[in-house]
């Protein structure tokens, strides 16, 4: 896991450290470049880099990294209390549209009347133009949802991003039921 997480922490920093490193026009017998044995080497060899080298936004990025994972997908989510969800009934008229669009989120889960969702109404996907105000919101959704869990890893919501090209997912708690939702712009938000 280490080895990994190392992996990535040298991908990242490589090409930062080498506007730092001299060139010499002279041939020198290259030495085999230091790489940390043990999570307090790297932890030291953070520590010492010069604040000129690495911000504080680059080592809020290489701890991210790190943590990545440890971080379950619960961590990230909106909670269901923040969640807007819209009435497959409900119409699509100025008053509707606008509270959709306010809220900041672009994707929201469509309820039958039974209160069971019945897909994703994706507002990217609506053309304001060509919505009638008597269309109702389940005429225009997306019936494939997607799920995790709160406690999947974020390793693997990148897994089932890359299976299912989605960018948007339910997640369901422990008893199966929805506890928020997930998207690939708050992986990216921890991340970068």
């Amino acid at each position: 896991m280490w080895t990994r997480i190392l992996q990535k922490f040298v991908k990242f920093i490589d090409p930062i450290l080498e506007r730092y490193r001299e060139h010499r026009p002279e041939v020198k017998k290259a030495e085999p470049p230091y790489s940390p044995k043990t999570l307090e080497d790297f932890i030291g060899v953070i520590q010492r880099t010069p604040k000129s080298v690495l911000s504080k936004k680059d080592r809020e990025r290489i701890a991210a990294i790190m943590s990545f994972d440890d971080r379950k997908v619960g961590e990230l989510m909106v909670p269901k209390d923040k969640m807007i969800f819209v009435d497959s009934q409900e119409m699509l008229g100025p008053l509707t549209l606008d509270k959709l669009y306010k809220s900041g989120f672009m994707n929201f889960p469509v309820l039958d009347g039974r209160g069971k969702i019945k897909g994703i109404l994706c507002t990217a996907a609506l053309n304001a133009l060509a919505i009638k105000k008597t269309d109702k919101a389940g005429e225009y959704i997306d019936k494939q949802i997607y799920y995790l869990h709160v406690g999947d890893s974020l390793e693997f919501a990148i897994e089932e991003i890359n299976n299912t090209s989605s960018d948007y997912f339910l997640v369901l708690d422990e008893n199966e039921a929805v506890a928020g939702f997930f998207t690939v712009q708050m992986l990216l938000d921890y991340l970068i």
